[in-house]
């Protein structure tokens, strides 16, 4: 069994030490010489690429092929993903991508499963959803198999939102904060896993922990968390005004995300099942956190 993740950062290290624990090969593709040298330092095979200029030739045969590698920050497509699965030489019998819960745009904090409609309304939603599209039409027309992975704001080691926290911005008053929804990257990667595994073909599963709160409850969890001062707080109108495009896509989409497909037909179950239980994981830098940043 031989596996390629293709933009193999945090999850995707993550993910690649559960499948070479299994005894499958995996090789990370990574766009700069640091993440080469931190995969080598957690004995992952890395691969040197820069999605958006360079031509592979020669990409390595996968069984499974996982494609972490986010969209470019502008247009409505994702030419990344289309030119990597246009210069495949092998067709791999599981394709995984990893979406964003932004395709549903706005549900007015509804609890929503795999079955809602799709509608994103930000432009980060719009490019994810084209390469979901990208992603099964490859599958139809090569007789692969390829599963969506919808993700929401991902947390964990290295993860958590010091430097915000620091700055002492002003989040949205609590009564006033819409929900968002969370995982923990090893929970995410586990999940990845399972799909790879046991995926329906052509199916998007929903990958949070199921127990969603707001944007405002999860920066003042940090914050106590960390011993930080708790954040102010002001009406919703004032806080878009101050924050940046993707805290703002946020707070303009309130949904509840259901994991029970994940959960009920594939066996999954979150090892953080809520942030009581993952924030505090998420303190210590773990071995892939350090590999990153070269600590010992």
């Amino acid at each position: 069994m031989q596996a390629l993740i293709v933009g193999c950062g945090d999850v995707g290290c993550r993910l690649a030490l559960r499948l070479q624990a299994r005894g499958i090969a995996v090789t990370g593709v990574v766009r700069s010489p640091s993440s080469v040298a931190a995969l080598r330092r957690l004995g992952i095979t890395p691969l040197l690429a820069d999605l958006d200029a360079d031509v592979i030739a020669d990409w390595p045969p996968a069984d499974w092929l996982f494609h972490f590698a986010p969209p470019p920050e502008t247009g409505d497509a994702d030419p990344r993903l289309v030119g990597t699965l246009a210069a495949l030489q092998v067709v791999p019998a599981r394709l995984v991508y990893l979406s964003t819960s932004a395709v549903y745009g706005d549900c007015e904090g509804r609890w929503i499963d795999e079955t809602e409609s799709l509608k994103p309304k930000s432009a980060r939603g719009q490019r994810r959803l084209d390469a979901e599209r990208s992603a099964l039409a490859y599958a139809r027309e090569h007789g692969s198999a390829a599963m969506i992975l919808r993700v929401p704001g991902i947390y964990g080691p290295g993860r958590l939102p010091l430097q915000r926290l620091n700055a002492g911005a002003p989040l949205v008053q609590r009564d006033q904060s819409p929900y968002t929804n969370r995982i923990h990257a090893d929970d995410l990667a586990a999940a990845a896993q399972r799909v790879a595994e046991l995926g329906a073909d052509g199916a998007a599963y929903n990958v949070s922990d199921g127990q969603p709160t707001t944007m405002t409850d999860y920066f003042q969890r940090c914050a106590r968390l960390l011993g930080v001062p708790p954040l102010p707080e002001q009406p919703l109108e004032a806080a878009l005004r101050t924050m940046s495009p993707m805290l703002r896509s946020f707070l303009e989409e309130s949904k509840r995300l259901s994991n029970r497909r994940l959960v009920e037909e594939l066996g999954w179950q979150p090892q953080y099942p809520n942030l009581d239980t993952g924030l505090p994981a998420s303190l210590d830098a773990d071995a892939v956190v350090r590999a990153f940043t070269g600590a010992a």
